[in-house]
């Protein structure tokens, strides 16, 4: 049997504690231990963006990371954005905006978005689509696009 270690995180304001393999995941140890299933799994390698949370203030794949690693650390998951039952500011304007797609990557983007507003608090529209391009489906979306212009542009 594996080694158990104890973690100790505080996690949306409130401190967790839990004991875990030292190979468990970070975001494995979120939704399952702590039963915050909005941090979303996607491709498990760090490209999609989906499992996105905020590590310490900043941004960072919580797929590709060791709970171990979290030990005394500071997380914000996107349950984390509400308060007192009052959506964050960046939450209305993805409803208000229609900016949720299908959902899925929708947590990942949420937090992406709010590391590039903390570094970069009056974005460009040009720095908007480079900051949050790390989501992979916001690149995907980009990418069908441009592969699907030359196409139409020869049917005319």
């Amino acid at each position: 049997m594996a080694d158990i270690v104890t973690v100790r995180m505080t996690v949306n304001g409130v401190v967790h504690e839990g004991r875990c393999e030292p190979r468990k995941l970070l975001v494995d140890f979120i939704r399952e231990d702590l039963g915050l299933t909005g941090t979303h799994v996607g491709c498990e390698h760090g490209i999609c963006g989906a499992c996105t949370i905020m590590f310490n203030g900043e941004a960072a794949r919580s797929c590709i990371m060791l709970a171990v690693q979290a030990d005394g650390a500071e997380l914000v998951t996107v349950e984390g954005l509400m308060r007192d039952g009052k959506l964050h500011p960046l939450q209305e304007a993805f409803r208000d905006h229609h900016g949720l797609q299908c959902g899925f990557c929708t947590p990942g983007m949420l937090m992406t978005a709010l590391d590039l507003l903390r570094t970069n608090p009056s974005p460009s529209e040009r720095e908007i689509r480079e900051g949050i391009s790390a989501v992979l489906c916001y690149q995907g979306i980009v990418n069908a696009v441009r592969a699907a212009a030359p196409i139409l542009a020869s049917e005319r």
